[in-house]
């Protein structure tokens, strides 16, 4: 009950963990994030509201939250969180599809499958992936686990962090403070994600209707 409240109510605690913990909240903001984004089984961290509360409060005066450290702490521990959680998947991801005992039930066609699509056409899903809660924890691990190139990972990695690190705190630091819109980022950030993939489900729906 108490981690779905400080989910739903994000913005209130995270003041409350400023005037707590002072200059130490960074580190705590960087410890969300990384933990979002490089381990596979906490997805339901709170990084885009905490994040947007974050940069609402920079916009304050007298607070101990500064924009640009903001910014730059959420883009390192993006890009780390994300590395690490690639390689998890290169190691646990490959293992347990040749290394295991569900091996068998796995054909080699689709394995490849896999890793042309994030290899030719995953690296845009590593991006959008960053403005998707829950499933942009996934997305670099199965990016691993499908041995998609490192150099192009790590390129898409470090874009998708540093406009998903800007974009959302800079829309906090200009927006947070009007009511209507944090009363309503969870619905805006839906609207942002559906907007995002609109250009990923284009290709199958034009070979759906060809077919």
């Amino acid at each position: 009950m108490a981690l779905i409240d400080f989910i739903l109510h994000i913005d209130a605690h995270m003041v409350s963990l400023v005037h707590q913990y002072g200059l130490g909240i960074y580190p705590i903001l960087f410890a969300i994030v990384f933990i979002e984004t490089g381990v596979v089984v906490f997805p339901f961290l709170p990084g885009d509201s905490f994040l947007f509360a974050a940069g609402a409060l920079t916009a304050l005066g007298g607070s101990v939250l500064h924009l640009p450290y903001v910014i730059g702490i959420c883009v390192i521990a993006a890009i780390l969180g994300d590395t690490m959680n690639y390689w998890i998947g290169h190691t646990l991801g490959v293992r347990a599809l040749y290394h295991s005992p569900i091996s068998r039930f796995i054909k080699e066609e689709k394995v490849k499958e896999a890793e042309n699509f994030f290899n030719e056409r995953g690296k845009w899903t590593i991006f959008l992936g960053r403005f998707m809660p829950f499933i942009r924890t996934f997305i670099p691990f199965i990016a691993g686990s499908s041995k998609m190139h490192w150099g192009t990972f790590s390129r898409f990695n470090i874009f998708g962090a540093i406009v998903w690190g800007t974009v959302i705190t800079l829309a906090g630091f200009f927006l947070g403070n009007i009511p209507v819109v944090s009363d309503h980022f969870s619905l805006i950030m839906l609207m942002i994600v559906f907007i995002s993939l609109v250009p990923v489900f284009i290709p199958y729906i034009k070979q759906k209707i060809s077919a």
